[in-house]
């Protein structure tokens, strides 16, 4: 049996003084703007305003690392965003002083701001990476087809096993409620239930959010009517053979290209409920058995559901 890894004590601590820091640091820099300038005997800058805006700015990511310091393997969106800026500020601000727009004498405050703090958000970031991955082999080794097809159950207590029997079924495994790509894969099911009805084969949804909160999620594509099926443990996904992504499948080119597109067509970012590793899927299931699958290369991806959910005869 695997064991669950345990977060350390200190992850939690680190992200309570990041906070804490953050914080001081932001309202110091709404409050007095001129003061770090005139510690590094600097002239200040001529828009002191767009100075106190950039306090703003890292007070809220202080107020995230609190919240983050709650469980910080679960909040990693959080730290990873934090990290990327820490990682970040430090390269603009090379680039900015070789070019002479910043004088190298203002580089000490990157040294507080971002080094300092490199190593324990990258431990934090593995560590989240590794508990993730022990906690789907825990869920491997009880994860069977037919038992969780049994297992999983609509509010009305119907599961999943039953509505395949009932009916060919289209069972479609989302990521979590706020993803892009989640959102656009609602709307194209939307678009094409009709169709896809009319050939005989019911939608099930798959979620990892509390059954009243995808309620609502649904409601505003139609889809509020459908069966779902809350799976927080994972043990459904797991069952179905759907992973946890690498960086490539959930960061890499393709996806933040497709991600953009998304987003200006609407498709917004909300809010993480759920596995924000977990990848999605698509099955064809009849009587309990899985006649297709598309099974995602990247978070990217956009199968085409009537094709898969309405073969050839």
């Amino acid at each position: 049996m695997v064991k669950q890894l345990t977060t350390p004590r200190w992850m939690t601590w680190t992200l309570i003084a990041a906070g804490l820091y953050n914080l001081v640091w932001g309202v110091g820099v709404v409050l007095a703007p001129a003061f770090v300038f005139e510690i590094a005997e600097l002239p200040p800058p001529r828009y002191l305003s767009i100075w106190q805006c950039v306090g703003m700015i890292v007070g809220v990511y202080g107020i995230g690392y609190l919240v983050a310091a709650r469980d910080p393997a679960r909040h990693w969106p959080i730290v990873l965003v934090g990290f990327l800026g820490k990682v970040f500020g430090p390269i603009g601000f090379v680039m900015a002083a070789s070019r002479g727009e910043l004088p190298w004498a203002f580089g000490w405050t990157i040294i507080s701001n971002d080094l300092l703090w490199w190593i324990p958000f990258a431990l934090m970031l593995r560590h989240s990476w590794i508990r993730a991955h022990q906690e789907r082999s825990m869920i491997n080794e009880r994860a069977d087809l037919a038992s969780a097809m049994k297992a999983a159950q609509t509010s009305g207590g119907a599961s999943l096993y039953d509505v395949s029997e009932s009916k060919r079924t289209l069972v479609v495994f989302l990521r979590h409620l706020g993803c892009t790509f989640c959102r656009e894969a609602l709307a194209d099911l939307r678009d094409r239930r009709a169709e896809i009805e009319r050939a005989g084969t019911r939608i099930a949804l798959i979620h990892m959010a509390p059954d009243k909160l995808a309620a609502e999620s649904l409601a505003k594509y139609k889809l509020s009517d459908v069966p779902r099926f809350s799976d927080p443990d994972q043990s459904l996904y797991a069952a179905f053979g759907l992973q946890r992504g690498g960086p490539l499948q959930l960061f890499g080119p393709r996806v933040w290209w497709r991600g953009l597109i998304a987003t200006l067509r609407g498709h917004r970012v909300g809010k993480l409920v759920g596995d924000g590793f977990q990848m999605p899927g698509a099955f064809l299931v009849e009587n309990g058995m899985i006649k297709d699958a598309y099974r995602h290369a990247t978070a990217a991806d956009r199968p085409d559901y009537y094709s898969l959910a309405c073969p050839a005869s």
